[in-house]
């Protein structure tokens, strides 16, 4: 949390500061963030997290990063339209945010959202514990039960 809440830091900044160009820059860099550095937003690389794919265990791409931050990049992108596409996305993001933080502590595997979506997961930037990235089942495989195998 405290690294996506870094990088939404950056957002922010960018979105207010250099309205309305600043907007599109903090589009750019939400969307692309989670693919830069090998897998590292400036907000993971701070605290030391990486996102890798479930598929194989690569950095995130760049689309898996779009795909991931679409819950945060849909009130973004509302955002450049002034008064109703404020108010939509401020709508927007006090439903997705909550719903983001359930899911982080309600799903047994701890993932939000995006990572369901774009088949991801966050892991310490360990490069010892590269175990953990052949271990992750993918979202969209068929589970095995101990029963079948």
């Amino acid at each position: 949390m405290i690294a996506k809440a870094i990088d939404l830091f950056i957002v922010i900044i960018l979105a207010m500061f250099f309205y309305p160009i600043g907007v599109l820059l903090a589009l750019v860099y939400l969307g692309a963030s989670d693919s830069l550095q090998g897998g590292q937003s400036v907000g993971k690389k701070f605290v030391g997290f990486q996102v890798v794919s479930l598929e194989d265990g690569k950095p995130c791409s760049l689309k898996q990063s779009i795909i991931r931050n679409l819950p945060f990049l849909v009130p973004l992108i509302l955002a450049i339209v002034p008064i109703w596409g404020w108010v939509i996305s401020i709508v927007m993001t006090a439903i997705f945010v909550p719903f983001e933080l359930y899911l982080l502590f309600k799903l047994d595997s701890g993932h939000r959202l995006g990572d369901v979506m774009a088949d991801t997961t966050v892991i310490a930037n360990d490069i010892h514990r590269a175990d953990i990235r052949k271990n992750k089942q993918s979202w969209f495989e068929p589970k095995v039960m101990p029963s079948e195998s």
